[in-house]
């Protein structure tokens, strides 16, 4: 498994730093984010550790279906789903993922 020097989720995959973890199967991994902005804000990624790119050229099939699944079942309601590439779209982690945020109106985009 290819893995970063240090990633987080990378070694949050491994179990050795805690993660709440709402899904996983072979291939992905859903699991609660530290951030509270909104009422559900969970995070989708492969367990392979991909960069963005490399999670949307080949992977995003897999996590955006368990995305779409775990935000139905998470926000009935409805719930969006987020991808930020580079800095001045706020990516802080290299491991690429789909964020999952819902649980309240969320208003229109920025």
């Amino acid at each position: 498994m290819k893995r970063a020097p240090y990633c987080v989720f990378c070694n949050i995959v491994a179990g050795t730093e805690p993660a709440n973890v709402i899904y996983e199967d072979d291939e992905v991994i859903v699991i609660q984010n530290v951030l509270r902005w909104v009422p559900v804000m969970l995070l989708a990624m492969t367990k392979e550790h991909r960069t963005q790119a490399e999670l949307w050229d080949d992977g995003i099939e897999a996590v955006g279906r368990i995305a779409a699944k775990v935000g139905a079942e998470a926000c009935p309601d409805g719930f969006r789903l987020l991808s930020n590439f580079g800095f001045e779209a706020m990516q802080s982690q290299e491991h690429g993922h789909l964020h999952i945020v819902g649980g309240t109106h969320l208003g229109p985009y920025v």
